[in-house]
């Protein structure tokens, strides 16, 4: 198997993990409760996507 000869530069090794980072996670407004939530899901407080109940959400005390 090949292997490296000689090492990487730290500019280089730097210049490749440039991208491994996290990101934040996206959420919008919910337009029924106006709770944040993910975009395209059903929201996991009201239960209401695109206007409609989809899911009976439970009341949790």
């Amino acid at each position: 198997m090949p292997n490296p000869k000689r090492r990487h530069s730290q500019a280089r090794t730097s210049k490749r993990r440039a991208h491994d980072f996290l990101t934040a996670v996206v959420t919008s407004e919910c337009p029924n409760c106006h709770e944040r939530k993910m975009p395209h899901r059903v929201c996991p407080k009201c239960g209401f996507y695109k206007g409609r109940e989809i899911v009976e959400v439970k009341e949790t005390k």
